[in-house]
């Protein structure tokens, strides 16, 4: 030791600590209910739905993924919930065996919905996933359940209205079609996954054979056998529901042979899309370097060089990879994206390819467009398909075969705006409907010189005495929440707490804010009812408003355009049949006047007495200018439009139908028929003109 003592040992206790909470800092019951709640969630953070895609291919949803787990089994719920017994095991038994040699691959994608029963999510996603086409036969999807061939979808969605969330699966088999009973298979799967779980579960399926790998959409109510929420460990949705799968594949199929794997490994050389081959030569690149000048002494070795070879050779002439020196491979950053983009787009142009064919139409895949969002200019054309856009959820994909020659893919519809949309409709998606909020327009009323003021919006509200249930303070609040929105895009200003500065053009620019966030097309139904129906049809139909505006400019000499042009030809000589219109010597034709009324007129009469003889109630047509009261029951598709069916107890009268009565179903409603139009007093509400 030194004289000094430089490495003699000196404790230094710190201050003396108790293990008990300190005063002031014990943690509230909110505090610790959250801190529980995370522990048990099984959803990544604050995301109430995620989707755990275990896939090792290209977006074909063929193949599985080696070594790394998904991020849904990282989250804090990994340890706890139904299945984490399983996923133990599976650690200490040295981990999942699904991507082990011979094991035939599954993809499996998981999704967790809150509150679907209660905003009509569930409904949306369980229509489209029995839709026409998906069968093996090309009919409707056929739902059903552990026991039953045939399932109750209603009763299924009636169980599971109050649920706080449902789960949803879909299985992919990469040998789907080899399978002897997709149905049996599901069952089967359900069996072993319920045996996992320790709990019942309360599940309808859908198998789909409308891609080129049969799969199955399964729905899984949010509650077990003792009717407490489901709570499913993280990593079993990420893997154990594959590994089940996978091992129920492989012990109806047997294990893939290696010649096997060698025939589909050589089937993706050449593919246009993002690969096993690609994944694989991506996780052995260094700073996407691969270095092939070694040949490996073993067979097998020799064979995955040729395999990476041959694909680098056709990623070359992609622009996606390049030769640096002899066997030295320098693969593109932007590869992986750019094949797994060319996939989807293969993808979707097959899909279109499919469905028109089936149509019986044949179209230039040039003329296909794709949209990303929502188109810049309207487009006008017949449904060919309407499908959802991500399988896990309900927007919707539809395809449109435009008057403008081309056919259109337009994905992230709303459901609600395209329900009376079938195949063969007419139909026009545009950008996003820019209409102006009213709050807005009251904003810019209340507004002098620029400068709106919540207190003097406040006073005029409480003299005109117009807010419901007098809530005078919430209803300027509101305005207040909307302009605070408008202040962080940079619109308007806030002076202090009693002055906003509003710009000139307040209410466009607004509107234009609006337009911006909102991505979802507008969509305007044209008709219901598809040409050939149109051409014989005793309304008013929108051939006929076609006709009457005499401009064809914008019909293309091709595809739709051209069907269009022909049928309004045969449309017009069904009018000359009728008495409707009269050709002259030099051949132009001359319409009765106020056409489009006197078809209505008739189309309406001819529906109301077919609708009597079954309701046992008389028909009334409703006159211009005549006030129309009752019971608004239903509504009906006709050529002329959609009608609300509005009933009385000793009559019924059909009139237009709007959007804005559809919440008085089954209420009383009260309006003015208005030259083909109605304007409604709905409540105790002013007039509503529409």
């Amino acid at each position: 030791m030194s004289a000094d003592g430089e490495n003699r040992f000196r404790p230094r206790p710190g201050r003396i600590k108790s293990d008990a909470p300190k005063v002031g800092k014990a943690k509230s019951f909110l505090t610790q209910a959250k801190k529980l709640a995370r522990q048990h969630s099984n959803s990544p953070g604050r995301s109430s739905s995620f989707v755990s895609r275990i896939s090792s291919s290209s977006s074909s949803g063929s193949a599985g993924k080696s070594g790394k787990a998904s991020r849904a089994g990282k989250g804090p719920g990994v340890k706890r919930g139904r299945g984490a017994a399983v996923v133990r095991a599976r650690t200490l038994s040295g981990g999942w065996r699904h991507s082990t040699s011979g094991m035939r691959r599954v993809v499996v994608k998981t999704r967790y919905v809150q509150q679907a029963g209660k905003n009509g999510k569930a409904a949306a996603h369980l229509r489209y996933i029995q839709r026409d086409g998906t069968s093996r036969d090309g009919e409707r999807g056929q739902l059903y359940s552990a026991n039953e061939d045939r399932a109750d979808g209603d009763a299924f969605l009636d169980r599971g209205k109050e649920d706080r969330h449902q789960f949803r699966f879909i299985v992919s088999p990469e040998d789907g079609a080899d399978l002897t009973d997709l149905t049996a298979h599901t069952r089967d799967l359900m069996k072993q996954v319920e045996a996992d779980l320790g709990t019942k579960l309360d599940w309808v399926a859908v198998n789909h054979y409308n891609t080129g790998h049969p799969h199955v959409h399964v729905i899984v109510r949010g509650k077990d056998d003792l009717g407490e929420n489901l709570v499913i460990n993280g990593d079993y949705l990420a893997n154990g529901i594959r590994e089940r799968a996978g091992e129920l594949t492989t012990l109806e199929l047997g294990p893939v042979t290696e010649i096997e794997q060698s025939r589909k490994l050589s089937a993706e050389v050449d593919q246009d899309r993002f690969t096993r081959l690609d994944r694989a030569m991506t996780e052995e690149a260094n700073e996407r370097f691969l270095d092939l000048r070694h040949e490996p002494a073993a067979a097998r070795g020799q064979f995955n060089r040729t395999l990476r070879l041959r694909r680098l050779a056709k990623l070359e002439k992609m622009g996606l990879a390049s030769q640096h020196a002899p066997g030295v491979w320098e693969m593109s950053a932007r590869m992986e994206p750019t094949l797994r983009e060319l996939g989807e787009r293969g993808d979707i142009i097959r899909n279109m390819h499919k469905v028109l064919k089936a149509d019986g139409q044949e179209r230039d895949p040039m003329t296909f467009q794709l949209h990303d969002t929502a188109p810049v200019a309207p487009i006008t054309g017949r449904v060919v398909d309407k499908y959802l856009t991500d399988e896990m959820g309900e927007n919707l994909t539809l395809v449109v075969d435009g008057i403008d020659g081309r056919t259109h893919h337009v994905p992230g519809i709303d459901p609600t705006r395209v329900e009376d949309a079938r195949i063969g409709s007419v139909i026009e998606i545009g950008p996003a409907d820019p209409t102006q909020r009213p709050s807005d327009r009251t904003i810019a009323a209340i507004a002098e010189d620029g400068i709106y003021r919540p207190s003097r919006h406040l006073e005029q509200a409480k003299f005109e005495g117009r807010v419901p249930g007098g809530d005078y303070e919430g209803y300027v609040d509101a305005h207040v929440r909307r302009l605070e929105a408008l202040r962080r895009a940079g619109i308007v200003e806030r002076i202090d707490a009693d002055q906003w500065r509003l710009p000139e053009d307040f209410e466009s620019r607004a509107a234009a804010y609006d337009a911006g966030r909102n991505r979802q097309a507008s969509v305007r139904i044209l008709s219901t009812f598809d040409l050939e129906k149109q051409i014989g049809s005793d309304g008013a139909t929108w051939l006929d408003q076609r006709m009457l505006a005499n401009d064809a400019s914008d019909l293309a000499p091709a595809g739709f355009g051209q069907q269009v042009r022909e049928a309004m030809d045969q449309r017009r000589d069904h009018h000359i049949e009728q008495g409707d219109a009269s050709r002259q010597q030099n051949g132009r034709v001359f319409y009765r006047r106020n056409l489009l009324a006197t078809l209505r007129e008739r189309e309406v009469a001819r529906v109301g007495a077919e609708m009597a003889e079954s309701k046992g109630l008389p028909f009334r047509g409703a006159n211009d200018g005549e006030p129309v009261s009752g019971k608004f029951t239903g509504t009906v598709q006709l050529s002329s439009g959609k009608f609300a069916i509005v009933e009385k107890s000793h009559e019924f009268t059909l009139i237009p139908w709007r959007p804005v009565i559809d919440r008085r179903l089954g209420r009383e409603v009260m309006g003015v028929v208005q030259g083909g139009s109605v304007s409604w007093q709905l409540g105790r509400q002013r007039g509503l003109g529409i």
